[in-house]
């Protein structure tokens, strides 16, 4: 059993303080990702909103990818920086929670969307002449809101089982924001079966929603194959190339996380950077610079600004 269970007030990060001497270097990387993040995040939901070319069901799943990823960004990252300047890194339980909450549904978020940009290029390239009939605008609406429902479902479930008991000393949490398994760890209940549960449900929507996403890539590919001509093909892989990256991406760092073994060791604080500062980096630099679409009103953007200049 555990002792100590006294009501706890706040957690403590322990964090990036292992690594005293490389805070200051730390945080001058994590803040210029971080800006880059941003900026490229906002000129993705700016580019798709000013010109019409971009008004497709792709470029509106795109959209709503970097909104719903610039808000995952901004529950860990500030809070990160502003602990790597200080030595009191303290956050309280109702924070925490939130956080965690946050994080969760916000992650979830992305999955699912990420799942339903893989469905529309599947009706896209497979189904192209019911493709403008099955996805209206209508249809993207109701799937984006329905992410969203759903990853905050799933994280409001996973974070009331972890906050339904109280915590035990010592209050450090080892690592630099309120993950779940770092978390659930100080609870005075049976912390081992709350873990197991909230791992098996995290992984399982992990895994389900690429699952699918490699399905409907089988089927794309078999599609693909059978256009005759090497400029059809080219042109139908480039449609997808810039998602398929991000989808390993995303599924690769997030896999290492919770997939890794409870016994194989490691520090969990540096096996989180690639998911939580640096996949989100990645994602709108991918789909900018390789997108001819995205690199075109990014151009007609700064013509039309340099014409109202002169």
């Amino acid at each position: 059993m555990k002792i100590n269970q006294t009501v706890l007030e706040e957690f403590i990060f322990v964090g990036f303080s292992v690594y005293p001497h490389a805070q200051t270097f730390l945080f001058v990387v994590f803040f210029c990702l971080y800006l880059l993040t941003l900026t490229g995040n906002l000129t993705i939901m700016s580019l798709t909103w000013v010109d019409s070319c971009l008004h497709t069901p792709m470029y509106f799943f795109l959209s709503a990818l970097s909104f719903s990823e610039t808000c995952y960004t901004l529950t860990i990252i500030p809070k990160m920086l502003a602990d790597l300047l200080i030595k009191y890194r303290s956050i309280s339980v109702v924070g925490c929670g939130l956080q965690m909450s946050a994080f969760l549904g916000l992650g979830g978020t992305n999955c699912l969307i990420l799942t339903f940009m893989g469905y529309d290029r599947f009706l896209a390239i497979c189904n192209p002449l019911r493709y403008p009939l099955l996805m209206t605008n209508m249809v993207c609406g109701k799937l984006v809101v329905s992410a969203w429902v759903a990853g905050f479902f799933i994280s409001v479930t996973e974070t009331g089982m972890i906050f339904r008991g109280s915590f035990c000393s010592p209050n450090l949490v080892k690592h630099f924001f309120c993950h779940m398994r770092a978390v659930v760890r100080l609870s005075c209940l049976d912390s081992e079966l709350t873990e197991f549960i909230v791992t098996a449900i995290s992984v399982s929507g992990l895994i389900g929603t690429f699952l699918i996403i490699i399905l409907t890539y089988v089927f794309i590919l078999s599609t693909v194959l059978r256009i005759p001509s090497a400029e059809g093909k080219q042109k139908a892989f480039s449609t997808c190339a810039s998602h398929l990256t991000v989808v390993i991406i995303h599924f690769g760092f997030a896999s290492i996380v919770y997939l890794k073994p409870e016994a194989s060791g490691g520090d969990d604080t540096l096996i989180a950077i690639p998911y939580t500062v640096i996949t989100p980096f990645l994602s709108p630099l991918i789909f900018s610079l390789r997108n001819k679409d995205m690199k075109n009103a990014f151009r007609k953007v700064l013509g039309k600004t340099n014409s109202l200049n002169k």
